[in-house]
């Protein structure tokens, strides 16, 4: 029988997971759209764009961090098995 208290700290450890790697998701995305768009264009992306597109990003970590949960170890938010 497993414990209430294992559940809860698989749980708590998959969160935690899960939304380190969807902020930091973002906040690569972000800088990676103003380095993108380079020294003298960046100011031509407006802030709202930069926000939407690593926002974009960072939901794209979130559901894949979803499907990990079904496809990898379950208390990881990684895919690959043992991680």
């Amino acid at each position: 029988m497993t414990n209430v208290t294992t559940i809860s700290k698989t749980a708590q450890t998959y969160a935690r997971d899960l939304a380190e790697r969807v902020v930091w998701t973002f906040l690569v995305a972000a800088g990676g759209v103003a380095l993108a768009a380079g020294p003298g264009d960046m100011f031509d992306v407006s802030f709202w764009q930069a926000v939407g597109a690593a926002g974009i990003a960072a939901v794209g970590s979130l559901v894949k961090g979803f499907l990990a949960r079904v496809i990898g170890d379950k208390n990881s938010a990684s895919t690959a098995r043992g991680v």
